[in-house]
């Protein structure tokens, strides 16, 4: 699974030809969820507060990117690093 960013100690990664809706995975110590990259809404899972906060502020910010990222896996091309949260 391609990491796509790291921040906070959370790690953003994106599967290669995963099934719809468009969604990136998250984890951050022993917690895990599933968003999804249109709405984000968490598909699976759960995160701290100030994290899931954090990670939706960064999605909302780089949503382009992650769909770009997103079109990019489902073609078994790699991905693109984003930035991380300012």
């Amino acid at each position: 699974m391609p990491e796509i960013c790291r921040f906070l100690g959370a790690i953003i990664t994106m599967n290669f030809r995963e099934h719809n809706p468009p969604h990136f995975h998250v984890t951050y110590s022993e917690n895990e969820a599933i968003i999804c990259i249109n709405d984000l809404r968490t598909l699976e899972g759960k995160l701290p507060r100030r994290i899931k906060a954090a990670v939706l502020e960064w999605a909302d910010e780089h949503r382009q990117e992650l769909l770009e990222n997103w079109n990019a896996a489902q073609e078994g091309k790699p991905t693109k690093k984003i930035r991380p949260l300012d």
